[in-house]
């Protein structure tokens, strides 16, 4: 019993470790990438992309995940699930910073309503592939840090809250890419996905 007690309060750290981790690294280098290309003076502390909802998220997944641990700790026992949740942190971490490091200066965390001279339609790289890495990259990252803690609840709650917030903001920020650059950006959105499920 004591043994068995032991072995769940390792795996319990090994997971709330490896979830501070992956949260430090994603904000710490989101902010870094963000003074790289546009310098310290033009960028703020939102490029750390915390806001008051994502602390709300974020404290629920914590409380899931004590609550589990202390009523239902079978539930974080599982290292499979685990690991298939820290797969998915690093995916969506390479396709988010991919995205970042494609793009250069034409990556912001706020939506462009004006065109200005240096912005161009980036469809190289890892656009090729996917028209929006940074939301699909988010997406599987924020899904994979409630698998990673085996937190059932949070798992659909993150997959079904991040994918309604991008469904929305990849229309609004179409609709800006549409103007910008007119028929080329039709036919880009045409032939490559989104990145997001269910989202053309």
């Amino acid at each position: 019993m004591a043994a068995l007690e032991l072995a769940r309060v390792a795996m319990a750290r090994a997971e709330l470790w490896e979830f501070g981790v992956a949260i430090l690294f994603f904000h710490a280098s989101e902010y870094a990438l963000a003074v790289a290309f546009h310098g310290r003076n033009n960028v703020n502390l939102s490029s750390l992309l915390i806001s008051k909802h994502y602390v709300i998220a974020m404290g629920c997944a914590l409380v899931e995940y004590i609550v589990e641990l202390v009523f239902f700790p079978e539930l974080k026992e599982n290292w499979l699930v685990n690991n298939v949740g820290l797969v998915m942190v690093l995916v969506g971490e390479v396709v988010r910073k991919a995205g970042v490091i494609t793009a250069g200066r034409a990556f912001t965390h706020n939506i462009r309503i004006y065109h200005e001279d240096h912005h161009e339609l980036i469809t190289h790289g890892i656009y090729r592939f996917i028209r929006h890495p940074g939301y699909c990259g988010f997406f599987v990252w924020a899904t994979g840090t409630q698998v990673m803690l085996c937190n059932p609840i949070c798992i659909v709650a993150f997959a079904l809250v991040t994918w309604r917030f991008f469904s929305s903001r990849i229309r609004y920020e179409e609709f800006f890419l549409r103007q910008f650059f007119g028929r080329q950006y039709e036919e880009y959105a045409n032939e490559v996905p989104s990145g997001l499920p269910f989202i053309k």
